[in-house]
């Protein structure tokens, strides 16, 4: 019974952790800009060969400043997959939101924008059941799906695609598991989009904060050594490790289900190059993983009243926290803690950060940022 309740615990846990979706925020009304400032921001200068990454969802209204950002992943595309037969794919969103994004490369030239793929379903004509669980185990569907990212690359005009399969051997929001063939069939997957795609369009994928574990006779999650030579790179996602009054967040945190200090040490005892890893920032406060309010934003929580005491520091997690009733409330990131993070992650030759998601910023920018001084000035 014992061996049965921790599993359940675990469960629920990977189920919670490091889900890149619409999520149960506390939002604010849209920012119509960045309020005037007595003094002008001037931005570190762009540094080649570093990353910073920004998630900008279908359903935002906000778009980053293209000139403080090396690459947007647009969240998300979504797979029409029934009956065992892969029948294309389709955005998430708007087309005119999607294109807004692409033309932020009018503005930068150098910026590289790719589409994120998701495993769930938002679309109305779509219905969760297949997805990849069900396109990768087919080669002659991972054919047809890399031939489909290739043709929309091109036409859009967009610089790769991005795999946010949440995850590998774990079968929850209604799609379709394979434990004994998930992990592996998600390298072929891979393989088959680095083969389409050829060296000219980028690669990457969401990773989860461990390797591939065991479960029963096959595995669950991403085998980091088999995708660590086909893609550019992976986009750790290192947030929603707890919840509440332990950090979702935190760089060192034994008391929290996980930690960024536990990624990176399974990361490379499984043989990441550290030149490929982008450590993840969360725009948000992780406050449950089962009621309401299930996070806040970061432009809420800066906007608290006097009966919340925000920016406490937790010097072992290197993260800030609210408290509120005399006790810890959510964790989150602030400038302070991005920076810590930024030299932690460069100081290991890691490729740069990314943050889920840009919407969460608050009207100054303040985060984002944050981000790129910490990236591009260390």
């Amino acid at each position: 019974m014992k061996k049965i309740f921790l599993n359940l615990i675990l469960l629920i846990m990977a189920v919670a952790l490091t889900n890149c979706s619409k999520d149960s925020y506390i939002e604010e009304p849209e920012d119509t800009g960045a309020e005037e400032e007595t003094k002008p921001y001037v931005p570190a200068p762009l540094v080649e060969g570093r990353a910073v990454i920004a998630y900008v969802t279908y359903y935002g209204s906000g778009l980053p400043d293209p000139k403080i950002i090396t690459h947007i992943n647009y969240a998300f595309a979504e797979l029409y997959v029934k009956d065992g037969k892969y029948n294309g794919f389709k955005l998430q969103g708007t087309q005119s939101r999607f294109n807004k994004v692409v033309d932020l490369k009018k503005k930068n030239p150098k910026l590289k924008i790719l589409l994120s793929f998701t495993n769930g379903v938002a679309n109305s004509d779509n219905a969760p059941g297949e997805g990849f669980s069900v396109l990768s185990a087919s080669a002659e569907m991972r054919k047809a799906f890399a031939e489909d990212c290739l043709k929309f690359c091109k036409e859009k005009g967009i610089d790769g695609i991005d795999i946010d399969w949440e995850y590998p051997g774990l079968g929850w929001s209604s799609q379709a598991c394979d434990p004994l063939n998930d992990t592996k069939n998600h390298v072929l997957l891979m393989k088959q989009l680095r083969e389409t795609l050829g060296d000219k369009y980028l690669l990457t994928y969401a990773g989860y904060v461990t390797n591939k574990r065991a479960e029963g006779k096959g595995y669950k999650y991403m085998d980091i050594a088999a995708l660590d030579p086909i893609v550019d790179y992976v986009n750790i996602m290192t947030y929603d490790f707890d919840a509440g009054s332990k950090p979702h967040n935190g760089m060192q945190a034994s008391h929290a289900y996980w930690d960024i200090s536990r990624t990176y040490n399974a990361y490379r005892a499984a043989g990441a190059t550290p030149s490929k890893l982008v450590l993840g920032i969360p725009f948000y406060g992780r406050i449950s993983f089962s009621s309401s309010p299930g996070a806040w934003t970061y432009k809420k929580i800066i906007t608290l009243g006097p009966e919340y005491s925000i920016d406490n520091w937790d010097d072992t997690a290197k993260v800030p926290y609210v408290i509120y009733k005399g006790a810890k409330y959510c964790y989150y990131d602030n400038p302070r803690s991005i920076a810590y993070k930024a030299d932690w992650a460069l100081d290991r030759d890691f490729f740069g950060l990314f943050y889920w998601e840009n919407d969460q910023d608050d009207a100054q920018y303040t985060l984002r940022r944050a981000v790129w001084d910490g990236v591009m000035g260390y």
